[in-house]
């Protein structure tokens, strides 16, 4: 199967173009930089590039439907024209849900607040309003947060705070969050290239089988790198005012962080799961991260 990734140098690119060429597929890049074409015979476009979501909340916000929304309907035109057989958009969980109080499904009604969220939002909107050839389909991909061997995200904020023996400050701040290791999502989009003629289009959810807390992941970290956990047990009062002010001073940690790092965030995978016929993921939760923090070490 020849397969395009727009994207293609980023962390999921990287990954995701590997593992496919593994399993013997062709893999090409595109840059969507400057004019582009697809190289004859693609079967499928996997359109990864965008521009992902600043937790400092610096970034203009044009920029963001300039990017996630106009360069995804450019390219979405141009499918339509072509010969591929599908196209996977990478959108995310934020298009539908900055806070979750449940379990968040593919019927939640989307209610993005975020400039990013709401251009991940639009574009998926336009995809799903246009008409679709009967041979093509259209598959929207909403990630939770994505890890693995190389990812420099919050996880790793986390690893150092363990490695330097410092008491983890959040302690009481009580939540259960879903994960995504590459590993997995490698796994779902080569299920779904294989089984694409049998797949519905439409927005499917991918995250991990299982969910943890922040606190269960200080004590993995610890476990994984034989360090002792400690924790520090501080007013949620108290971490909320000085996060209040990180968003307007130089500080480690503002809003958006403590809300990442505390918040409940449950996806539910079991749409795409039932679509493809599979019971459960390669790895659980636990062995993703325990994969992704001893390459911390490295």
């Amino acid at each position: 199967m020849n397969t395009v990734i727009t994207g293609i140098s980023g962390f999921v690119g990287q990954n995701l173009s590997a593992f496919l060429r593994k399993e013997d597929f062709t893999v090409n890049g595109l840059s969507l930089r400057n004019s582009w074409e697809f190289p004859q015979n693609t079967d499928a476009i996997i359109h990864l590039a965008g521009k992902a979501h600043d937790t400092s909340n610096t970034s203009d916000a044009e920029e963001y439907f300039r990017v996630n929304k106009g360069l995804t309907i450019t390219l979405f035109n141009q499918f339509l024209q072509s010969d591929a057989a599908s196209f996977f958009y990478f959108s995310s969980v934020k298009a539908s849900a900055d806070t979750v109080e449940n379990v968040l499904d593919e019927n939640n009604i989307p209610n993005p607040q975020t400039p990013y969220g709401k251009s991940k939002l639009e574009a998926e909107q336009y995809l799903l309003s246009q008409e679709l050839p009967s041979e093509k389909k259209v598959f929207i991909i909403r990630p939770c947060m994505v890890h693995g061997r190389g990812n420099k995200g919050n996880l790793n904020l986390l690893y150092n705070i363990v490695e330097k023996g410092i008491p983890w400050p959040l302690a009481s701040f009580k939540n259960e969050r879903s994960f995504l290791s590459i590993d997995n999502l490698n796994f779902l989009i080569f299920e779904m290239l294989q089984k694409h003629k049998n797949l519905e289009s439409g927005i499917y959810n991918f995250a991990d089988d299982q969910a943890l807390s922040t606190n269960d992941l200080i004590s993995l970290i610890s476990k994984t790198t034989g360090r002792k956990q400690k924790f520090l047990k501080i007013s949620p009062s108290l971490i909320k005012t000085v996060a209040k002010l990180g968003d307007f001073l130089p500080l480690p940690l503002n809003s958006e962080r403590l809300k990442k790092l505390t918040e409940s965030y449950v996806v539910s995978n079991l749409k795409i799961k039932k679509a493809l016929g599979i019971e459960k993921l390669p790895l659980t939760a636990q062995q993703g991260l325990e994969i992704t923090i001893k390459s911390f070490k490295k």
